[in-house]
């Protein structure tokens, strides 16, 4: 696995070396993921954390709490106002560089949600991949169309439930959008696992997982004493649709302000609900 330290010339500059930037582009076209260590602020890390734990509390009150697949992985979404705005987290000049360099002009961000694995060492997900190719029977795969921004806002490992990830499976041509399960069957994984293994990444609060969307993956159970939160944005390419939105509060238009990245948002009146706006998801078809 690829990790890029991110040094502290980067972060004031919001400006990638030539060689950290080639390595994260390569890292994503051949395994599907890097790692960005260190981009985020420390103190923006601990805002989050301490109000996404809090929400937790209340969206597992609920009574059609909004689980993946199982009881040990819980769509959670990031509070979506300020005080918990930042910019190195929705607008990071790092990441979209990255995102920028694989995509091409006019990425967009239409995400802005979530998960967190709770204690308890539930059962694992499925492997399965967010988005599959876009045609059956491709001889070769299309080029990336998203990109998924995962921010850490605990340490995360294989001790508390860090996400597993195939490398190479966004090359895999063998299952597209027209399938009628995203599950990956078992001979395909046993096949796949003899050419490379899976894993679980290391990566500290403050960095940052960007993957390709159609790579295999799956949430894994959380055997530490803590939940592991983290906030998932998706980064398409600019031909993707823009029928998904992400709400914000009227008054902060001005924030998502960038040359280089554009929010698809939709900006409303009045509280936002977020608590109770996530659904549950089982991917069965």
């Amino acid at each position: 696995m690829v990790t890029l330290e991110i040094n502290a010339e980067e972060r004031q500059s919001g400006v990638m070396t030539p060689a950290h930037l080639d390595a994260a582009v390569r890292a994503l076209r051949d395994d599907g993921f890097v790692a960005l260590e260190d981009v985020i602020d420390g103190g923006h890390i601990e805002t989050l954390r301490a109000k996404m734990l809090d929400d937790l509390a209340h969206i597992l009150e609920r009574a059609d709490t909004p689980y993946n697949f199982n009881t040990g992985n819980v769509q959670q979404e990031p509070p979506p106002h300020p005080p918990f705005l930042f910019r190195d987290v929705l607008l990071n000049d790092l990441v979209i560089a990255v995102t920028r360099a694989v995509l091409g002009p006019g990425v967009k961000n239409s995400y802005y949600s979530g998960n967190t694995a709770v204690p308890g060492g539930h059962p694992r997900q499925p492997v399965h991949p967010d988005v599959a190719q876009l045609w059956p029977d491709l001889e070769h795969p299309t080029p990336a169309f998203g990109l998924v921004v995962n921010v850490p806002v605990v340490d995360m490992g294989p001790e508390n439930g860090s996400t597993e990830l195939w490398p190479g499976t966004h090359r895999d041509t063998t299952y597209s959008i027209h399938e009628g399960s995203l599950r990956i069957p078992e001979a395909a994984l046993a096949a796949r696992r003899a050419v490379c293994a899976p894993l679980q990444p290391r990566v500290r609060a403050g960095g940052v997982l960007i993957r390709d969307i159609r790579l295999w993956h799956a949430g894994m159970p959380n055997h530490a004493d803590q939940p592991r939160p983290m906030i998932a944005m998706i980064h398409w390419c600019s031909w993707w649709n823009d029928s998904d939105a992400v709400t914000f509060p009227k008054g902060t238009e001005s924030f998502f302000a960038h040359p280089l990245l554009r929010t698809n948002a939709r900006f409303v009146d009045g509280p936002i609900d977020y608590i109770h706006h996530s659904e549950a998801y089982d991917f069965q078809k």
